[in-house]
């Protein structure tokens, strides 16, 4: 079985952009809605990403956290793209940014489109309770929030969040 653990931060400041290795472009689409995760109808979501000439088929547990199953294939770029194009309800496109922050990977998505301006940083740990690097650019955690989850930014995209709800002022009332 797959397992993935991974934790989700804002960014504090664009330091990290000095770090960058390498960058690439992506778009994704599920093949399972985001309502229907949120509201329990599906055990998980489905989605598919087309980076240059490779694409994957994801699948992942519509579980909340920082540990969620997940399962990885890749499929022919052709074939990511008609779906991508025929049976998913929208898309998010971003630029990742890979960092090396003393031997730790941080993926940095820099979101395009109606999700421009929101930028992410993930890091995949090999267990829940593994110390990472905390660089100073490393802003506040947003593993838990679900707004900040992919499957969501599709119906919800940051274009249409509250200032609250970007400056995060919103979840701290919660």
């Amino acid at each position: 079985m797959g397992i993935e653990i991974e934790r989700k931060f804002l960014l504090a400041s664009d330091a990290w952009r000095k770090q960058i290795v390498r960058s690439e472009r992506m778009a994704q689409g599920y093949l399972i809605s985001g309502a229907a995760v949120a509201s329990g109808q599906a055990k998980s979501s489905v989605r598919l990403r087309v980076s240059g000439e490779q694409a994957w088929l994801n699948i992942k547990s519509a579980t909340l956290g920082i540990e969620r199953q997940e399962y990885e294939y890749p499929v022919p770029v052709a074939d990511a793209a008609r779906m991508l194009d025929d049976l998913a309800d929208g898309r998010v496109e971003k630029i990742r940014h890979h960092v090396m922050v003393e031997g730790t990977h941080f993926e940095i998505d820099e979101f395009v489109g109606a999700n421009a301006g929101l930028i992410v940083a993930e890091v995949e740990l090999p267990s829940t309770d593994a110390a990472y690097p905390t660089p100073a650019w490393l802003g506040r955690e947003v593993s838990g929030t679900l707004r900040y989850y992919n499957v969501n930014l599709i119906d919800r995209p940051y274009s249409d969040w509250s200032d609250a709800e970007r400056d995060g002022t919103e979840d701290m009332a919660c």
